[in-house]
């Protein structure tokens, strides 16, 4: 396996009442983002970016509406700066939108540490920015498996042992 690219992640606490201190969340969002960068089947310019929100289901239910026509809070959405198909991606990465009310919902209905899902969701979401996606079951399959082996990485149990939470 090659070296995984240095990549610059802007943390903005927009909204919610998020667990922990904004040190602890931008420690979350940086090893999450540099464990999928390692494993992710793309190749990503070293020194890109990536910026991930955190805000709350009010903010996300507007995100959603406006650019997926879905008038309702979601876990998780990303703005991706490149093609899908791309050869390589950077150096702008794109952004990631977390909502805490929603993550926190699914973590208690899932009976998941709080952390294990907010770094579930930073993975599942830079994913998308470097061209994955679960549109089609093959997709999806391939997806949960890499996401699986990432935070397994980081000690975090399958979060698609029982059912899955992410879509």
């Amino acid at each position: 396996m090659t070296a995984a690219p240095a990549i610059a992640v802007d943390v903005l606490v927009e909204a919610g009442d998020w667990p922990e201190g904004e040190a602890a969340l931008v420690a979350l969002v940086e090893t999450a983002v540099a464990a999928a960068a390692a494993r992710a089947d793309a190749e990503i310019l070293d020194g890109s970016e990536v910026s991930v929100v955190l805000t709350d289901d009010a903010g996300i239910r507007v995100l959603n509406a406006r650019h997926r026509g879905i008038d309702k809070p979601t876990n998780v959405l990303s703005f991706p700066q490149d093609d899908p198909d791309a050869d390589a991606y950077g150096p702008l990465l794109g952004d990631i939108v977390i909502a805490r009310e929603t993550v926190d919902r699914e973590a208690v209905d899932g009976g998941l540490p709080f952390r294990h899902h907010l770094t579930h969701m930073v993975v599942h979401g830079f994913l998308h920015l470097v061209g994955y996606d679960h549109m089609e079951d093959d997709e999806a399959e391939e997806m949960e498996r890499l996401e699986t082996a990432i935070l397994a990485a980081l000690d975090i149990p399958d979060p698609y042992a029982d059912a899955p939470l992410v879509g």
